[in-house]
């Protein structure tokens, strides 16, 4: 068992015997209160309340009895407030009120007095002005700090409904009831006992306890703040009154205590308590008696919540405005700077803290003057490289702050433009080190694109890559390990959607932002220019397809068109050459070679013909893998089919070279495979000036007659029969698409090659499916064959 849990259960012990001494006089008080007598009823709670003098029990516990204690007595209270009420005889009070006095012990006779007198007060209001004062005074006669704080503020509590809150010029009705002045001095006067008696438990046992008392002190605190509370409810109390007489007398005594958790707490509580309005006149008198508290007060922690009441009543849009005599932003800023340059030994996340409070202000009370902000901004630079703050992290104390302080302008002016004027935002920023700073710059793409802020010019441009250069280029506190990460790919993801905030009514504004991009992309290295190039690249091919249409010979439109084409291949080959990209790059040529296609200008013929030429060299050049490569020639025909502007002399050889590269390829499935499909570019193909696809059968038949040749080379008899089916549904297609050289002969000779290597197969689970397939393939040529006659006639099936 630990010391503390030992102390716990001493504690309860002795919480568990006082409370069973509550119960019981609890209940004779009642009793004798039930019977009539008052007297005996005084006695019983006068010896249920001296169990509020015990010297065991901790504030928490100490606390727990006095909530315990205070709910009989408020019964004692209204029992009696009930039965002196019928009567209504002050003299009867009166005599109430003077008897409770004799009792022997001092805590009985504070608790019942005030019992007595809050009775008193509310059946005759006009003694609330003696009454307060008397008990406010006779108070000081308890000066054990715990006992004390809690018995003003038993006091405080029963009294507030029944504070004077009249104006001090105001015509009583009932004379002697009071004014607010009378409540002014009653909580100014309690107020100022309990903070003395709060002060005071420092000093309280062994100074080895003294983290122990801390933490107890911390516990009460809130009773010595709710007088503040009371004074701030007070509806008639005038900002003269509070600048000439509430302040002056509360700092006075936050000041001459000289007790640092006393005075950061009550300064705080001082600046969430009361009016704004009251802060700015005052704001010169509270700043003042900033300096004068001890050195142990944070007082960064002060300042800051000032600063931000301040700043949130200010930029509230029903607030009036302020006056042009109060210069928020100059009297702060200097406070900030004359407490950074008096504590030396401040740490740099409070320097930074401080300084997210004044941009907070800047933004928000001053958006029009963005000198303001960055005057912050470098000032917070400074500062750090004062006190040679480098390379933070952005997890640490520091990194966290110097992280937030660089989010507020972007969550405030909700516009990254806005943010780029700020031209020392970028050196506050360089303290962090990469992770941190790529955090910051990817907060600002993040509004961006959730704002959707518009790049029109290329100041725009210029401004933000400034900001999140860190993401376009590699660091030179960059891990080695960066492309490797999530992090990396996730920021790279959001640079490449920047791309599309590029927006202008003017096309070749457009391009010519789009270029500047590229350029500064193109910087980033392997790993970036993957992520950031291609979006570029269907950004100018969007740009493109919508750029107007000619009119009459239009050559430097033409010469724009060609212009921007140049530069897309110009980036697809970075993509290949710096990128070490293969299939993506073959794609974006081809992408390139349709768009191009459906443009219409002088040399279209000439730019597509060179992106699939580019597009074949990569093929050949850069893509190995025999999946790969067949799927690309399969994309590559497709596209050869979709292109007709090309003449025959550029057509042939293009085909001529798809062809070739499917008849290349390793493995003789693929060959097969790749021949069949690239067989329909002599079928659909179709060439500049012609309406009609080309149909040459003959072709077609010579390519397929390759495929067929290759198939039968295959040594395993399930891939040959394999290959074999799909060469006799390629036929049939071809066939049945109208091809006159495809003859029932033919088809005949290729079903004779089927059913003979059917023979062949041994039995097996994939050789049921090859049959299957077969099967399948057979039924639909029988049914073929009622529709054509000439099969009908020739084709033995």
């Amino acid at each position: 068992m630990t010391m503390t849990d030992a102390t716990s259960i001493e504690q309860e012990r002795a919480l568990d015997a006082a409370s069973k001494v509550v119960k019981a006089e609890a209940f004779e008080m009642k009793r004798s209160l039930d019977k009539g007598k008052r007297m005996d009823a005084l006695k019983h709670a006068s010896a249920m309340l001296a169990e509020l003098k015990s010297s065991l029990l901790t504030p928490k516990y100490y606390y727990r009895l006095y909530v315990d204690v205070i709910q009989e007595l408020n019964h004692l209270e209204s029992f009696l407030k009930d039965e002196l009420e019928k009567e209504l005889k002050q003299e009867t009070i009166a005599e109430l009120y003077e008897q409770v006095q004799y009792a022997q012990s001092i805590i009985p006779r504070m608790y019942l007095m005030i019992t007595m007198g809050v009775i008193y007060m509310k059946l005759f209001p006009k003694m609330k002005s003696e009454l307060l004062n008397d008990l406010v005074e006779m108070t000081r006669g308890v000066q054990h700090p715990l006992r004390g704080l809690f018995l003003r503020h038993y006091l405080l509590g029963v009294s507030k409904s029944l504070l004077p809150d009249l104006p001090e010029d105001a015509q009583l009705a009932i004379p002697g009831s009071g004014t607010v002045r009378d409540s002014i001095d009653f909580i100014k006067l309690n107020f100022s006992e309990m903070n003395k008696l709060w002060v005071r438990m420092q000093h309280q046992g062994p100074s080895r306890e003294k983290e122990k008392r801390e933490r107890e002190r911390m516990e009460l605190r809130i009773l010595v703040g709710t007088n503040l509370v009371r004074l701030a409810e007070l509806q008639t109390l005038t900002q003269d009154v509070y600048v000439t007489e509430v302040l002056p007398s509360i700092l006075e005594q936050v000041v001459s205590c000289r007790d640092p958790i006393s005075q950061e707490y009550l300064m705080d509580c001082v600046i969430q308590v009361f009016a704004d309005e009251f802060h700015l006149a005052t704001l010169n008198e509270f700043l003042a008696s900033c300096k004068e508290l001890a050195q142990e007060v944070h007082i960064k922690n002060v300042l800051i919540a000032l600063i931000e009441r301040i700043s949130t009543y200010v930029s509230h849009p029903d607030t009036p405005g302020i006056s042009e005599d109060i210069r928020l932003f100059e009297i702060f800023s200097s406070q900030a700077e004359g407490l950074i340059q008096s504590r030396s030994d401040m740490p740099p996340e409070d320097i930074v803290s401080l300084h997210a409070a004044l941009v907070s202000l800047a933004v928000r009370c001053y958006r029009d003057k963005l000198e303001y902000a960055n005057t912050v901004f470098a000032s917070l630079a400074n500062n750090l490289q004062d006190k040679n703050v480098d390379n933070v992290e952005q997890y640490s104390a520091v990194g966290k702050e110097l992280l937030r302080v660089l989010r507020i302008p972007v969550d405030e002016y909700k516009d990254a433009l806005r943010v780029a004027l700020l031209t020392d935002y970028a050196r506050a920023m360089a303290p962090l080190n990469y992770r941190g700073r790529c955090t910051a710059a990817s907060y600002i793409l993040q509004d961006m694109i959730q704002m959707d802020t518009p790049l029109k010019t290329e100041e725009d441009v210029d401004a933000i890559c400034l900001l999140i250069d860190c993401l376009l280029t590699d660091q030179p506190d960059q891990p080695a390990d960066t492309p490797e990460t999530e992090e990396f790919t996730d920021e790279q993801d959001l640079v490449a959607s920047m791309v599309h905030l590029v927006q202008v009514d003017d096309k070749d504004a457009q391009f010519l932002l789009l270029n500047g991009l590229r350029k500064r992309f193109g910087a980033g290295g392997k790993w970036r220019i993957r992520q950031t190039l291609p979006p570029i690249i269907f950004s100018l091919y969007q740009l493109i397809l919508a750029y107007p249409a000619p009119e009459g010979d239009d050559s430097a439109r033409d010469a724009k068109l060609k212009k921007m084409f140049m530069c897309v291949m110009g980036t697809i080959g970075a993509l290949v050459n710096s990128g070490e990209l293969s299939q993506l790059p073959y794609n974006l040529y081809l992408e390139g070679a349709i768009v191009a296609n459906r443009v219409s200008f002088e040399e279209k013929a000439v730019v597509v013909y060179e992106l699939l030429s580019k597009a074949l060299s990569v093929l050949e050049d850069e893509i190995a893998d025999s999946r790969e490569r067949l799927s690309a020639l399969a994309v590559v025909t497709n596209t050869l089919i979709k292109i007709d502007c090309l003449p025959n002399d550029n057509w042939e050889p293009l085909a001529s070279q798809v062809i070739l590269a499917g008849a290349k390829m390793f493995k003789k499935p693929d060959q097969v495979r790749a021949l069949c499909s690239s067989s329909y570019l002599y079928w659909k193909g179709r060439v500049d000036g012609s309406a009609e696809p080309m149909r040459d059968g003959g072709r077609v038949c010579d390519v397929l007659k390759k495929a067929v040749k290759i198939a039968s080379q295959c040594m395993e008899p399930l891939v040959q029969q394999q290959l074999l089916i799909h060469l006799l549904n390629h036929y049939m297609h071809l066939y049945e698409d109208g091809c006159d050289k495809i003859t029932p002969e033919i088809l005949n000779e290729l079903i004779s090659r089927t059913r003979d290597a059917s023979v062949q197969i041994e039995p097996s689970q994939e050789a049921d499916n090859i049959e299957k397939h077969l099967q399948h393939t057979l039924q639909y040529i029988r049914e073929a064959r009622e529709k054509h006659a000439d099969l009908a006639e020739h084709l033995q099936i």
